[in-house]
């Protein structure tokens, strides 16, 4: 029997010439001589499935060749890759409905049609993506049918192919798209491939007459659910490791559009929208950047992992990076430059799918009933405004345009009612933004407005971020603009860094609201109390707005400040507070986290950079909003804790002058309330106890820890190793204290033993008594971030006294187990080793700032112990990837290093520590 294949036409638009990516004559020919020459149906299938499996895998190559050539030129490639789907299909169906399982008869009822649905029947394919066959017959199906089905998948599985199928009548189609959405949309996207064309056509027929027809509305409202129920499960659009399908601003949203737009319009492509004017011209444009843009991440996604990923995860980012030509420039990675165009190219599909699906559901809405909107109260609009479908909408466009003011009194009347901006009007400002220019942004009135829009209505975090998503925000402040979806490529920053001071703003709105007052009750308390609402709003605008270039941020957005605040009508004192602020902004977060507020000169020092109680209450609002702002897990009773203590102390200092900060009268005032929690020990014994300790200890620690010391070293024997664990809940941490007797080395065993278990050290004391016992207290967290649950205690405790025995070598132990996440190695981390002798009386300050990494303290805190360093106490602060560990020392002469000669080689040992275990963590 002779074969006839029917290959799909050639497109002009592939990537390549098709017959690069596979030779139909060739094809033709090899598949004629198969079914010339074969056993039996395995043995053909066999024969089959080889030889395509050759043609597949020769066009997939010649395809990523000429992608990986032109790594932007995504939609000639996805249509590539469909149609070499196309003709690997048509020559299976072949092969099974002509050689293994011919008609025998003419009937009606063995009529078969295979058609393309879903992403497949749309002609869009990534490397990696499904294809979706639809077995289509008139009735039921019959045995041929059914052979004929199985036949195909056989050597479609062969071919390493992901096929997903159905078989279905005309009759079942109806019905189950009638009751299934899923299944509706897919074959909205019918299309057909081979077999009985007439068949096919009646139901495409029949769909839109009996399935489509009339029930518009149903379909646009339960996409419309579908997409706020995907953007629900994904998260924010500007969150740092997308996911590039389902994601909000994905490609999801824009095949969302596509189906309603087919729906509803009837039209084949989105061009087709531009002419029925649903869509303006450059706003097709946009879709199409957008959309190619989007295609070629995915395409190459797929391509680097060879599988169908969808997530943009940090690793994955720098290769996409890579492979579509970014390079490193202007003091950032080419990483950074390609997530921005990312996060631009999700605002936009963001803004095309708003405008027509919320157009849409306006349309499609169902009135409400008659005595609803009797009795509803309307909010009232200013003049100029009228409201559609609950929506501010402009009345006269000329009119709104005739006062370019109205670009941003429309913004404010939002807020004022309460009510979402209607899709047109937004269309109308994104339009005339040209308008906002110089003459725009000296204009007192325009200065007013859009401070009345931080100031006035509570919530302005939903104006500025519609401004921001609009260009209103970067067109008025065009200082804005370089850190518009700036993504920063780090762990530890979980928004873009325009997001990101939005949520900073959002932060501050919700303390005003007294929404956090039980969580932040000292900066409730502040802001009850009153501090300069502007100068602070407009701080936290621009704390950021130096982010992205070569030159500490701090300082870079001071300048900016400096021009910017004037501009915004801030009289020059409170130009000089903003601009301190946006310094500054990082200098409580730093002390409290990487700085012993414990020692009274960190205190002093930061007492005397603030000066005054005023900068305090507004640089302590601006720390807790700026930290709460990093992402939705950063802020924790940790963090809390230190900020509460360093204010405190600071106000106090403040207050009553820096000799409140005195050791001596901290030191007496500690002894006094250690006492009254002895009330039951002997005279003589609480005297032993606080006569034992150096003035440090007193200073140091919390009297629930003097507390827990003290009955730890009463009656301990010189060999005997005590331990305390105990929750810390305000601290969100556990507490370990130890006591043995003192000896070199002592604090990197105990780091050893807390990393064995899983526990990461946050914070880290250690004294020796003047008898010469160790007292060390530790807090640390579960790799959760959270206090180790009591039930994990007793394995914590006898972990920790096996290490002390010497059963577990520790250093041997953390080098099984200190190994990066894939994910994780992507990051560049530069490491910087500092010493400061001014920031303590009597210590020398190490901090070590690098990439973070199972068992570094432990290494660390070895290097130091070997160098003959005690180590008074280490402070850990954890930023995403990045780590900074401080570490309060003196030499073994009890004296600070002062030499420069000493530091170069201590720090060279570190280094070296350092180095050795990234290679370990990294192989």
């Amino acid at each position: 029997m002779s074969l006839r294949i029917h290959l799909p036409p050639t497109h002009e638009d592939l990537i390549c010439p098709a017959e690069q990516i596979l030779d139909a004559q060739r094809l033709t020919a090899d598949l004629a001589r198969v079914a010339q020459d074969f056993v039996d149906e395995a043995d053909l299938r066999k024969q089959a499935a080889t030889l395509l499996l050759a043609y597949r895998k020769a066009g997939m190559s010649a395809i990523e060749t000429a992608f990986r050539a032109a790594p932007l030129s995504a939609l000639p490639t996805r249509r590539a890759y469909c149609w070499l789907a196309d003709c690997l299909v048509s020559c299976t169906y072949a092969l099974a409905s002509q050689i293994l399982h011919p008609l025998s008869g003419t009937t009606e009822d063995e009529a078969l049609a295979l058609l393309a649905v879903g992403g497949y029947g749309r002609g869009e394919m990534a490397p990696q993506s499904d294809i979706d066959l639809l077995f289509l017959m008139p009735k039921r199906i019959t045995p041929r049918a059914k052979n004929v089905i199985e036949a195909m998948l056989y050597i479609l599985w062969d071919l390493r192919l992901k096929v997903g199928h159905s078989s279905r009548s005309i009759a079942d189609c109806l019905a189950l798209g009638g009751e299934d959405f899923t299944i509706r949309t897919a074959l909205l996207e019918q299309r057909f491939l081979v077999g009985d064309a007439a068949l096919a056509a009646q139901l495409t027929k029949r769909l839109e007459e009996d399935l489509f027809k009339g029930s518009e509305t149903e379909f646009v409202t339960a996409k419309l659910a579908e997409r706020d129920e995907r953007h629900e499960r994904q998260g924010e659009r500007y969150v740092v490791e997308p996911n590039v399908k389902e994601g909000k601003g994905g490609l999801r949203d824009l095949q969302s559009l596509y189906w309603i737009a087919k729906y509803v319009h009837h039209v084949e492509t989105i061009e087709d929208l531009v002419r029925l004017k649903v869509f303006r011209p450059e706003e097709y444009d946009r879709f199409q950047k957008a959309e190619t843009f989007l295609w070629a991440v995915r395409c190459h996604l797929h391509l680097v992992t060879n599988r169908p990923n969808e997530q943009l995860t940090f690793d994955l980012q720098v290769e996409v990076a890579e492979r579509m030509g970014y390079e490193d420039r202007a003091g950032r990675r080419a990483v950074e430059h390609f997530m921005q165009d990312y996060f631009r190219n999700a605002t936009r599909v963001g803004d095309l799918t708003r405008i027509f699906l919320t157009k849409l559901e306006a349309i499609h809405a169902k009135p409400e009933p008659l005595l609803q909107r009797i009795f509803s109260r309307k909010p009232r609009v200013k003049d100029g405004y009228q409201v559609i479908h609950g929506r501010l909408a402009v009345l006269d466009e000329a009119a709104f345009l005739s006062d370019p003011l109205n670009l941003l009194r429309i913004f404010e009347e939002g807020l004022r009612t309460g009510m979402l901006i209607h899709p047109d009007a937004m269309r109308l400002v994104t339009a005339n933004l040209r308008l906002i220019d110089d003459t725009f942004r000296d204009n007192r009135e325009a200065q007013n407005i859009f401070l009345d829009l931080l100031l006035k209505h509570g919530n302005p975090e939903r104006a500025l971020r519609r401004m921001n998503e609009l260009g209103v925000l970067a067109a008025f402040l065009p200082e804005f603009e370089p850190i518009v979806a700036m993504m920063q490529f780090n762990m530890y920053h979980a928004y873009t860094v325009d997001e990101h001071t939005i949520q900073v703003i959002s932060n501050f709105s919700r303390i005003e609201r007294l929404e956090l007052e039980e969580e932040l009750p000292i900066s409730t308390e502040i802001l009850r109390d009153g501090v300069d609402r502007k100068v602070l709003m407009v701080a936290m605008l621009l704390h950021d707005i130096g982010k992205g270039r070569d030159q500490d941020h701090s300082v870079l957005g001071a300048q900016i400040a400096r021009k910017v605040a004037p501009r915004l009508g801030l009289g020059r004192n409170d130009c000089d507070t903003v601009e301190w602020l946006v310094r500054y902004h990082l200098l409580m977060s730093d002390m409290a986290q990487k700085r012993d507020i414990a020692d009274p000169r960190t205190v002093r020092d930061f007492a005397k950079a603030v000066q005054t109680v005023k900068r305090l209450d507004l640089l302590t609002v601006l720390t807790v909003c700026d930290i709460r702002g990093v992402g939705p897990d950063t802020w924790n009773n940790w963090k809390a804790a230190l900020i509460r203590a360093l204010y405190r102390q600071t106000r106090h200092a403040l207050e009553e002058g820096m000799e409140a900060l005195n050791r001596e009268n901290r030191g007496a005032e500690a002894k006094k309330a250690l006492r009254a929690e002895l009330a039951g020990w002997a005279k003589k014994d609480i005297k032993a106890e606080t006569a034992r300790h150096y003035p440090p200890y007193w200073q140091g620690l919390h009297i629930t820890a003097h507390v827990v010391f003290a009955n730890l070293l009463k009656g301990i024997g010189d060999s005997e190793i005590r331990i305390d664990l105990h929750p810390d809940d305000d601290r969100d941490a556990t507490r370990v204290c130890f006591v043995m007797a003192d000896h070199p080395g002592i604090f990197s065993r105990m780091c050893g033993a807390l990393a064995l278990v899983g526990a990461n050290i946050v914070d880290a004391r250690t004294f020796t008594s003047k008898d010469g016992y160790a007292t060390a207290a530790f807090w640390v967290q579960d790799t959760e971030g959270s206090p180790f649950e009591a039930s994990r205690l007793p394995r914590l405790r006898k972990m920790i006294e096996r290490t002390f025995a010497g059963e577990v070598i520790a250093g041997e132990a953390i080098q099984t187990r200190d190994k990066l996440k894939k994910r994780e190695r992507a990051f560049r981390v530069p490491t910087s080793i500092t010493f400061d002798n001014e920031g303590s009386e009597i210590y020398t300050i190490i901090e070590v700032d690098t990439r973070d990494r199972p068992g570094l303290l432990h290494d660390l805190t070895r290097t130091l112990a070997n160098s003959n360093v005690y180590i008074a106490s280490a402070v850990i602060a954890t930023f995403g990837e990045q780590v900074v560990d401080t570490f309060y020392v003196k030499d073994m002469f009890g004296l600070k290093f002062y030499t420069e000669s000493k530091q170069r080689t201590l720090e060279n040992k570190l280094r070296s520590a350092i180095t050795e275990g990234a290679e370990r963590a990294q192989s």
